[in-house]
C-alpha cells in the first residue's frame, strides 16, 4: 500500500471511529488525512470501495495479533491468556480500529461485499479457535469455538460501545472451562 493510500485509509478509520459512518466521504477523508482534494477518490472510486478498503485495512492491522491469540495453546489457561491479550489489544491498543470495525458491522447488514469481507475474517478466527479447542480436548471444538467467539465479540462490543472496563478474564475462563468440561 502506498503511503498516500495508507494515510487516506487510516484517516477514514479515524473518522468512522470518532464520527460514525455518515462522516465517511472522500472529501472528509482528504481533509482528515491532510491530502489534496480528490486524493482518496484516486484510490477508492466509490464510497463502497472506500468502505471495503477500510474493512480490509482494519483486518490487516489485526491479523498478526489474532493469529498469536489462537496459536496452539499448551493449556486452557494459556488459551485464556491469549484471548485476554487479544481483548486488551483490540479494546485498548487498537480501540480506534475496533470502534470503526463495529461501525462497519452494522453497515454490513446492508452491504453483501462488506459482510463477506468481515465474515471471512470471523471464519478465520473461529477456525483457529476450533483447532485450539480440539488440541485442548474439547468434545465439540466447533461449538466451543462458536461460543468463545460469540462471548468474545459480546464482551468487546460492551467494552467499546458502553465504555465497560470490566475484566473479561472471568467470563472467558468460564466459557473455555465449560467447553472443555
Amino acid at each position: 500500500m502506498t503511503p498516500t493510500k495508507a494515510r487516506a485509509v487510516d484517516a477514514a478509520v479515524e473518522l468512522l471511529s470518532t464520527e460514525g459512518l455518515r462522516s465517511l466521504t472522500h472529501a472528509r477523508v482528504d481533509r482528515q488525512a491532510g491530502l489534496p482534494n480528490g486524493s482518496t477518490s484516486n484510490y477508492f472510486r466509490t464510497r463502497r470501495a472506500l468502505v471495503t478498503g477500510v474493512a480490509e485495512r482494519i483486518l490487516e492491522l489485526e491479523q498478526a495479533e489474532v493469529g498469536a491469540a489462537f496459536a496452539q495453546p499448551a493449556s486452557a489457561a494459556e488459551f485464556v491468556d491469549g484471548l485476554c491479550d487479544l481483548f486488551d489489544y483490540l479494546s485498548r491498543t487498537r480501540r480506534t480500529q475496533t470502534t470503526a470495525r463495529l461501525v462497519l458491522f452494522m453497515e454490513a447488514s446492508h452491504d453483501v461485499d462488506l459482510r463477506d469481507a468481515l465474515s471471512a475474517a470471523r471464519r478465520g478466527m473461529v477456525s483457529s479457535a476450533v483447532v485450539a479447542m480440539a488440541s485442548l480436548g474439547a468434545r465439540d471444538p466447533e461449538v466451543a469455538a462458536a461460543g468463545i467467539a460469540a462471548c468474545f465479540e459480546g464482551l468487546l462490543l460492551h467494552s467499546i460501545a458502553r465504555h465497560d472496563d470490566a475484566d473479561p478474564r472471568p467470563v472467558l475462563e468460564l466459557v473455555v472451562r465449560g467447553a472443555l468440561a
